[in-house]
């Protein structure tokens, strides 16, 4: 079994020549030892792809507030909103509903935003 024990970022002593060597595709450099071998290794991360790349946003907590937009003439699934718990915001014309029961009623794709749980006013 391989233990590594020591990890050197790009432009620490130890990774000059192997940063000259890779340019800026070198992460980081590894000294891993194998006990079994009697053997010390000296490995190198790299980058071989960069794309761009857009990470999902974070999921709100299940108490957060989140606006929904329910259309006119949906009666059915406003009473389904009411039922859960919702509150109507004349101002805003959206349901005000906590997120796990938008999750439980299958409403993500009709939110349109969320509330500061302390203020209730839009973050």
């Amino acid at each position: 079994m391989m233990t590594t024990r020591l990890t050197l970022k790009r432009g620490q002593k130890g990774t000059k020549r192997l940063l000259a060597e890779y340019g800026d595709a070198l992460v980081c450099v590894r000294y891993r030892y194998d006990a079994q071998k009697k053997k010390r290794y000296k490995t190198v991360e790299l980058i071989v792809e960069a794309i761009d790349w857009r990470p999902l946003p974070k999921r709100p907590k299940a108490d957060a507030i989140a606006a929904i937009k329910v259309n006119w003439g949906e009666a059915e699934l406003g009473r389904r909103v009411k039922q859960a718990g919702g509150k109507w915001n004349p101002q805003k014309k959206v349901w005000e509903l906590r997120y796990d029961q938008v999750v439980k009623l299958k409403l993500e794709q009709r939110i349109v935003g969320y509330l500061n749980v302390d203020t209730r006013k839009s973050i």
